[in-house]
């Protein structure tokens, strides 16, 4: 994406005071809700110049490139800004699984009249994603 693009893309999005943004991810084709990560000026920036979903991590201070660690990457196909500017939807291609618990969606359990339900099954094992020898699972 051209940096002119880039800039007015920027220019339209409101970071609250931490300098953050809500970004919710879903497949482009099902329209499946994936998960929800915050974003910086940076990381939307990356994101629209490589076209990969890169996400800012509160936990780790650090930028998150979705699937560095695990495989499971997403390809932005389009970033949307809604009528505020205040949140932000990926329509993405996502390789894989986007849970830390290897499930394809971070919603995973609904609230139903017997308590909360798991609704969707571990896709991927997690020890598979985030092997055991030091490396730290994805998180927001």
């Amino acid at each position: 994406m051209p940096p002119a693009t880039v800039e007015s893309t920027l220019a339209a999005i409101r970071f609250d005071a931490n300098g953050l943004v809500p970004a919710i991810a879903q497949q482009h084709d099902t329209g499946e809700v994936l998960m929800m990560a915050w974003m910086n000026r940076k990381s939307v920036a990356e994101s629209l110049a490589t076209g990969r979903a890169c996400y800012w991590s509160r936990s780790r201070q650090s930028f998150w490139r979705k699937g560095d660690t695990s495989g499971q990457v997403q390809h932005l196909r389009e970033l949307r800004v809604d009528c505020d500017g205040d949140t932000l939807l990926l329509l993405v291609d996502q390789a894989g699984v986007a849970c830390h618990t290897g499930r394809r969606s971070c919603f995973y359990r609904a609230a139903t009249a017997d308590g909360l339900s798991t609704i969707a099954d571990v896709v991927t094992d997690p020890l598979v994603l985030y092997p055991p020898h030091g490396h730290k699972h994805e998180t927001t």
